[in-house]
């Protein structure tokens, strides 16, 4: 992190001040990405504060480990409440980031990690509002191939991943673009540097499956619930590069990132340059459940005062 967010951090179930959450520099995970972590939000309202989707992801935290067989000390249960309790010490009422972390320490430097391995669990929270700085975003195809499940499994939210993610990110940056997107290993489009993308022509909302060596992320899920419920047809399949260019509508979803709009891909403008009708629908309710806003979605929202 830039900068230093709440005054306390949740490490090995206590809240420490923020500069005494330190860790040695031969920590395992330093040298070898051993760790696994989630991307949680906070989103603030009149009356409240509210996690989404805080078991959720949780859960998955426990499934990533599971892959590496790290060791988790703490429940599912456990972690929700440490984050309630941190968020409530740090007198957290903005919206905000949430990031849980499990790590290997000491080690030593040999690679077989067992349940027997020491782990550490972490949870940070800072404030967050915006990740993309404009309503749609231009794209393009990245020359790095994303990540498969034969080699590094994309299924596991692993900080060792996101290598992959970072030199995608680069390329972009570095050639003008907001944005990346990773084709996988038969050419099909996989996902963005740190999104989940979706592709809509003649009004049928299409996501890369899974096999696609896409992450199975939990706002992509929220996107698919939301457009099903709006009416509109959801598939999930493969998608081949070109049929971005032939795009109705293109968009992202992400924790961070929620629901944007992909305005261009390579250059090629998608639905004129602008957020699609169908998007739009889709972000505003994604908007509208995330404070609370739509009754039938509160089990999804976790209060904090």
């Amino acid at each position: 992190m830039k900068t230093k967010g709440a005054d306390l951090i949740w490490f090995d179930g206590e809240c420490l001040k923020w500069e005494e959450a330190k860790i040695p520099v031969t920590t395992h995970a330093l040298h070898y990405g051993t760790a696994v972590f989630e991307g949680i939000r906070g989103y603030s309202t009149q009356n409240n504060l509210y996690i989404f989707r805080l078991r959720e992801h949780m859960e998955r935290l426990h499934r990533s480990a599971s892959v590496y067989s790290l060791p988790m000390k703490y429940s599912i249960d456990e972690l929700c409440d440490a984050t309630l309790d941190l968020l409530r010490k740090s007198n957290v009422k903005e919206s905000c980031y949430i990031r849980p972390l499990t790590f290997v320490g000491l080690h030593g430097i040999d690679l077989n990690i067992t349940k027997n391995s020491p782990t550490h669990v972490t949870i940070i929270v800072f404030p967050f509002a915006k990740y993309f700085k404009s309503e749609g975003i231009n794209t393009c195809i990245s020359s790095w191939r994303r990540i498969h499940d034969t080699s590094t499994p994309p299924m596991s939210k692993a900080a060792g991943n996101y290598l992959n993610s970072i030199l995608a990110t680069q390329e972009s940056k570095y050639n003008g673009y907001d944005e990346s997107i990773l084709l996988d290993r038969e050419g099909n489009v996989s996902e963005a540097a740190g999104e989940n993308i979706f592709l809509i022509r003649n009004n049928v909302v299409y996501t890369p499956h899974i096999g696609t060596s896409a992450l199975e992320g939990i706002t992509r899920d929220t996107a698919i619930t939301i457009a099903k419920k709006l009416g509109y047809e959801v598939m999930e399949r493969p998608i081949p590069r070109t049929e971005l260019y032939f795009a109705d509508e293109l968009f992202l979803t992400g924790t961070a990132a929620e629901i944007t709009a992909i305005v261009s891909v390579d250059r090629h403008s998608i639905c004129s340059g602008r957020e699609g009708p169908i998007t739009k629908q889709i972000r505003e309710t994604y908007s509208k459940i995330v404070t609370g806003q739509i009754e039938e979605y509160s089990r999804w929202l976790t209060p904090v005062w």
